[in-house]
């Protein structure tokens, strides 16, 4: 029962993007494998070959690369996101970045054969993908602008205005990391933002 109501989250999400007969909606859900991970999981590793992208239903998910023997944030991911290491799933290359469960979080997983028989039975599906990897082209596509062209004051807002929920989500340091900057100075950003 929990499964069907899981994944109907997710059929739900897909609906909103494109029309899906209830055979395609009915096939799909039974295509998506429903977990709960803990709090702390790691999802991928680097160096490990990504089989299945994710879909979070509930929780909160942060990608991450380890530089110099320190973790370096590149994203969260919350509900109704997409989570995938994009180079290791599609070309079947060893992963270069972790992903990790920073709540216990409740995912669709998709994985790579159920996904290529998916589309080898319903060919316009291939859209849907389209559309999605689109959306979230455009996610990463902004956020690097946000790097090169906004100084770390400006991104803090953005992340204000963008995402509020994370500030309380997900450790300061971490948040640190995401936008660039030391624990100490996001501190004297907020400070500055919030008297």
């Amino acid at each position: 029962m929990l499964h069907s109501v899981m994944s109907k989250a997710f059929t739900d999400f897909l609906k909103k993007i494109v029309p899906l007969s209830s055979e395609e909606e009915t096939d799909i859900a039974r295509a998506v494998k429903v977990r709960t991970y803990p709090k702390g999981t790691l999802l991928l590793r680097e160096g490990e070959i990504s089989r299945c992208y994710y879909f979070v239903i509930s929780g909160c998910i942060r990608q991450y690369y380890i530089v110099d023997e320190e973790e370096k944030t590149t994203f969260f991911h919350i509900e109704n996101s997409f989570v995938i290491s994009y180079d290791s799933y599609m070309k079947q290359n060893p992963a270069s970045h972790y992903i990790d469960c920073l709540e216990d979080t409740t995912v669709a997983i998709i994985y790579k054969e159920a996904e290529e028989e998916m589309f080898h039975r319903y060919p316009d599906l291939l859209g849907l993908t389209r559309l999605i990897l689109e959306e979230e082209l455009s996610k990463y596509q902004d956020l690097l602008a946000s790097y090169i062209v906004n100084k770390p004051e400006m991104r803090y807002r953005k992340l204000l205005l963008s995402q509020p929920d994370l500030l309380n989500r997900v450790p300061q340091y971490y948040l640190a990391s995401y936008l660039g900057v030391t624990a100490e100075s996001l501190s004297r950003i907020r400070k500055r933002i919030i008297p």
